[in-house]
C-alpha cells in the first residue's frame, strides 16, 4: 500500500504544484526556524491527490488516531498497529519523521480497560506504555506521551481530568508515563500535550495555571520534558486573547522547554454561511494567532489537525449529524478539492514574517 500510494503521490503532487512557482509551507516555516506539519491518518492517504498534497507541503506528520490506546487495543490481548505502520511507510516515501499520538489519555477508555480494577489498570498502563514506545522505538522520533492531562469541568483536585489513568495512579500517572516512554525509547522527544489553553475563560484560565504547576512538577522531580504541546483549535465564538497567550508561551519558555502548536485549525461554526466571508475570517483568525504564537522564540514546530478540510474531524462530524449537510465545514488551509485557501496565504504569512 504505501510503495504504490507513494509513486501516484509523487506523481500527482508534482503535476499539482507544477503551475506555480509558490513554495510549500514546510519550506516556507523551514526558512523561519519552524517545522511545519499535519495530522495524517491511515485513510487519509487513499486519496491519491490528497495525499499528494500532504507529502508535498508537510516537514512532519502527526498519526491522527491510529495509536490512540482504544484504536491500538480494542481488546486486552490485542495489538494492531497496522494503521501506524502504513502511516509510517508512506512517510517514507518523504523521508519524513512521524510524531507519535498519544500513549496515556483518559478519554481513550474501551470497555475492557474500564472494566479492570485498579490494579488491572496499573498494569494496562505500564504494558501499554512499554510495548507500544517499545514496538516503534527508532521509527517514532517522538511521542505525544500525556494527552489533555486537565479539564477542569470534572470538578478534580488540580483541575485534573478524569480517566482510567487518573483512577489507577492518582496525577503521579503522568510522571509515570513519562519515565516509562523514555526507558522504552531513551532516544524519543517527550512531549506534554494539552487542550484549551489559547481560550480565554475560566477554565482556559486553570488549563494554563495547572499546565505551569505540572511542568514545574516534573521538572523539579527530574522527569525528562522535552517539550509541551499546546492543540491550537481556534473558535472565534470563545473568547481569546493572542497577546495574553504569547505570554503564557514565554512563560513555558522560560522553564527551558520547546513549544510545539500541535493540532491547529479553526472551527468556522459561528462563521457566516456565504465561503469567501466565511473563508476571509478563518484566514484572520490563522494570521492573528500565529503571528503571535510566532513571535515567541521556543515556539519551533506547527501541525495542523490534517491539511484539507474533506480530511478534518470538523467534516467527519457534520457528514455524520447530517448525510446531506449543505453547509460544509472549512477549518484548514487547503479546500476539498486539495486547492489552496485564504487560510494557507495567511499561514505562509505569518510563517514568512516571523521576528524573535
Amino acid at each position: 500500500m504505501g510503495a504504490a500510494l507513494s509513486a501516484c503521490a509523487a506523481s500527482q503532487g508534482s503535476r499539482a504544484f507544477a503551475q506555480t512557482n509558490e513554495e510549500t509551507l514546510g519550506a516556507i516555516a523551514q526558512k523561519s526556524g519552524i517545522t511545519f506539519g499535519t495530522s495524517i491518518a491511515a485513510d487519509t492517504m487513499e486519496i491519491p491527490a490528497q495525499a499528494a498534497l500532504y507529502l508535498h507541503q508537510a516537514r512532519i506528520f502527526t498519526v491522527d488516531w491510529a495509536l490512540i490506546f482504544g484504536n491500538l487495543r480494542p481488546e486486552a490481548n490485542l495489538f494492531l498497529p497496522g494503521d501506524a505502520e502504513a502511516i509510517l511507510a508512506f512517510a517514507d516515501t518523504g523521508n519524513l519523521p512521524v510524531h507519535g499520538h498519544a500513549l496515556a489519555w483518559n478519554e481513550s477508555r474501551p470497555e475492557w480497560l474500564m472494566s479492570l480494577s485498579k490494579a488491572g489498570k496499573q498494569k494496562a498502563l505500564d504494558r501499554h506504555i512499554d510495548e507500544t514506545v517499545g514496538y516503534f522505538a527508532g521509527r517514532l522520533p517522538s511521542w505525544n506521551v500525556v494527552n489533555e492531562p486537565f479539564w477542569p469541568g470534572h470538578g478534580l483536585d488540580g483541575g485534573f481530568r478524569d480517566g482510567p489513568w487518573l483512577q489507577a495512579f492518582g496525577q503521579d500517572y503522568v510522571s509515570r508515563a513519562f519515565k516509562r516512554a523514555q526507558a522504552a525509547d531513551p532516544k524519543a522527544r517527550l512531549v506534554l500535550n494539552e487542550a484549551m489553553a489559547e481560550v480565554w475563560s475560566e477554565d482556559g484560565a486553570k488549563i494554563r495555571a495547572g499546565l505551569l504547576k505540572l511542568v514545574d512538577r516534573l521538572q523539579h522531580d527530574g522527569v525528562r520534558l522535552d517539550a509541551v504541546g499546546l492543540q491550537g483549535h481556534l473558535d472565534p465564538a470563545r473568547p481569546y486573547d493572542d497577546a495574553g497567550f504569547a505570554d503564557f508561551l514565554h512563560q513555558l519558555g522560560e522553564r527551558k522547554i520547546n513549544i510545539m502548536i500541535t493540532e491547529l485549525d479553526v472551527d468556522d461554526s459561528s462563521l457566516p454561511d456565504d465561503i469567501p466571508t466565511r473563508d476571509a475570517a478563518v484566514a484572520a483568525r490563522y494570521r492573528d494567532f500565529l503571528k503571535a504564537v510566532l513571535a515567541v522564540p521556543a515556539v519551533k514546530t506547527v501541525i495542523t489537525w490534517q491539511l484539507a478540510d474533506s480530511a478534518s474531524w470538523y467534516d467527519h462530524a457534520a457528514r455524520e449529524a447530517d448525510p446531506d449537510a449543505k453547509r460544509l465545514p472549512r477549518p484548514l488551509p487547503f479546500d476539498a478539492a486539495f486547492r489552496p485557501k485564504p487560510a494557507a496565504d495567511a499561514i505562509a504569512e505569518a510563517l514568512r514574517n516571523r521576528r524573535i
